[in-house]
């Protein structure tokens, strides 16, 4: 279902790993075990953990293959579709190679990589023939199929003169013209524009995988990439032309300006809150009372006024208690100065004279 999904999208190419049964029948899977995109574990639990290619294909057409799906939803495209398709979904079953090779005959071309089984598969040594002879019989067409593995390529060429080669590591040129490379699969980190330019220049076209973001597809794109890999076809397919992408120099400018203009605001209104702040500390009685009389009703104003008012009493009456004091304590002074009197300035002189006078 997905394969035909993904050429409704009228995509140039699909990709898939082929492996094989225990009994030689070549099929579909990507992981090593049946784990995670299978039911195994609750049909078969004590085959849950061998390799794939450990199980009879009697087994591994009886197991569900649709429902990690619609439980995971990786890529948030469960919800987006039909009850028909949900169905279908539902009910998928492991496929084989011979199937995919019907439906993509004359619709699109084929990038096949080879899992090979354990060392004590009894079809390991075969698997690659068994495979081949799989795609000769099956009538598609030898340009549309890109052969990635390594292993045995001359003897490929030789059989399936017709299949492009692809090689999935990086070489010297001479070394891709000697192997009669056509073109490379490469993770995008890999590989760099100049390199691009120069495969491109060396007649040798390039792959790149995984790529899932529209931005990075944009990117890619813009750089001269032919084509990419993708888990995400939905959405790519949505892109007719590259986005646009803003260069780094330009990007951090942006961000050091959006930086400085907000701190610039934040400083402005702490400032400004500083300074309201402060010009209302500043403010006397009468202001205050001036200020609300414009901006609250009569009644306001009268508690305010009667406020003000009782304030007024109350430091009247703190003066007056302060006068008393004051009374009180000049009394005190008083008295003690009439029980002990002092000498006004000159009374002793004068007491001296009057003294002397009266000893003549």
């Amino acid at each position: 279902m997905s394969f035909r999904k993904a050429l409704e999208q009228k995509l140039y190419g699909l990709q898939a790993d082929v492996t094989i049964s225990l009994d030689g029948v070549p099929f579909l899977m990507h992981d090593a075990t049946l784990r995670r995109t299978t039911n195994v574990e609750e049909e078969f639990p004590e085959l849950a953990r061998r390799p794939a290619s450990m199980l009879n294909w009697t087994i591994l057409q009886k197991l569900n293959a649709g429902q990690w799906f619609l439980k995971t939803d990786p890529f948030w495209t469960a919800s987006s579709l039909s009850p028909s398709d949900h169905r279908e979904a539902q009910n998928q079953s492991i496929c084989r190679l011979v199937e995919l090779l019907e439906l993509a005959k004359g619709n699109a071309t084929l990038l096949l990589n080879l899992r090979d089984p354990p060392r004590e598969h009894p079809y390991r040594s075969s698997f690659l023939n068994i495979t081949l002879e799989a795609l000769l019989h099956s009538g598609f067409p030898q340009h549309q199929v890109l052969w990635l593995p390594n292993r045995q390529r001359p003897f490929v060429q030789k059989v399936a003169p017709g299949f492009q080669q692809v090689s999935g590591s990086k070489e010297a040129a001479a070394s891709l013209r000697r192997g009669h490379i056509q073109r490379l699969n490469l993770r995008y980190t890999q590989v760099s524009r100049q390199e691009l330019r120069d495969y491109a220049s060396w007649n040798l076209s390039v792959n790149l995988y995984t790529v899932n973001a529209p931005w990075l597809f944009s990117l890619l794109w813009c750089a001269g990439v032919p084509s990419v890999t993708s888990d995400n076809s939905h959405t790519l397919s949505q892109v007719p032309s590259p986005l646009w992408i803003m260069p780094p120099d330009e990007y951090c400018l942006m961000w050091v300006t959006a930086d400085l203009i907000s701190f610039t605001l934040i400083v402005g209104i702490f400032v400004l809150q500083k300074w309201h702040l402060g010009g209302i500390r500043s403010y006397n009685p009468e202001q205050i009372m001036l200020s609300a009389a414009v901006r609250r009703t009569s009644r306001d104003v009268s508690i305010m006024k009667e406020k003000l008012i009782f304030s007024e009493i109350s430091d009247g009456m703190e003066v007056s208690d302060e006068l008393s004091v004051c009374s009180d304590n000049s009394y005190d002074t008083y008295a003690d100065s009439a029980t002990a009197p002092v000498a006004p300035r000159g009374s002793g002189s004068r007491a001296k004279t009057l003294t002397d006078r009266s000893g003549r």
